[in-house]
């Protein structure tokens, strides 16, 4: 009688077929990139604070007249 052996690739489908399973380096990505748009909006908010920016204005659409 032979016995199979498991590759990679048959170990990697077996985990791919598993619903329960979490893909941690997805989940710390995703928990990373929260606590950077955390603090990215922090620093904002810091800076509308101390320079607080004034209404924009718009600039005219006419063309320059010719001389």
């Amino acid at each position: 009688m032979r016995q199979r052996t498991l590759n990679s690739s048959d170990a990697l489908n077996a985990m791919s077929q598993d619903d329960k399973l979490i893909d941690l380096n997805a989940e710390r990505a995703k928990r990373i990139h929260d606590l950077n748009d955390k603090r990215l909006n922090e620093v904002r908010q810091a800076f509308e604070q101390a320079m607080p920016l004034g209404k924009a204005k718009k600039k005219p659409k006419n063309k320059p007249k010719k001389r």
